[in-house]
């Protein structure tokens, strides 16, 4: 008998953490370049250009990547495999160009754990010279996924990529 309440106490503590547990994130950084609009655009849109600013590419230079399409427009995929556990393999497909707006991709990870992600860059201008970059990704844990999130801030890791390479990105751009 006491088996049988230990195992309900278990059942009822799970349901209650996937309940609280978040089932959707969103993670966007914003920074501001010091170039004109359309040259921000124009790079950002170029997904192999991230090799260059990417904190992941920093992680290991070495991983392997394989390129189908043709960058800069809707369809182009970059796959990606890495023993790095921070970085894993994946693909990151151009689901959406906006012209000086915005650009959408459909991030697939496989490895270190199978999730699929929509990313994108919003590019805004503040003054001719100067544009506002953001930089996000969101999507949705399913469960019980969602409950292991409740110890794993995903804001706050994704973020500080998201601002490293957003630093990087600014260097590359304002040189």
């Amino acid at each position: 008998m006491i088996f049988l309440y230990i195992l309900l106490a278990i059942v009822v503590v799970f349901g209650i953490l996937t309940n609280a547990a978040p089932k959707k994130y969103d993670v966007r950084r914003t920074i501001v370049i010091n170039k004109p609009l359309s040259e921000v655009f124009e790079y950002l849109k170029l997904v192999e250009n991230q090799n260059i600013w990417s904190p992941w590419k920093k992680r290991d230079p070495e991983m392997k990547q394989v390129q189908t399409g043709v960058d800069g427009t809707i369809g182009f995929i970059n796959s990606w495999d890495s023993d790095h556990k921070e970085v894993g393999a994946g693909e990151q497909e151009i689901t959406a160009i906006v012209e000086n707006d915005r650009i959408d991709s459909e991030l697939r990870f496989f490895k270190p754990w199978k999730s699929q992600s929509d990313a994108f860059f919003i590019v805004k201008e503040i003054e001719p010279s100067q544009t506002e970059v953001v930089w996000g990704f969101s999507g949705s844990h399913s469960v019980p996924l969602n409950v292991m999130m409740l110890m794993y801030n995903i804001d706050k890791v994704v973020g500080k990529d998201f601002d490293e390479g957003l630093r990087d990105l600014k260097q590359v751009l304002e040189m």
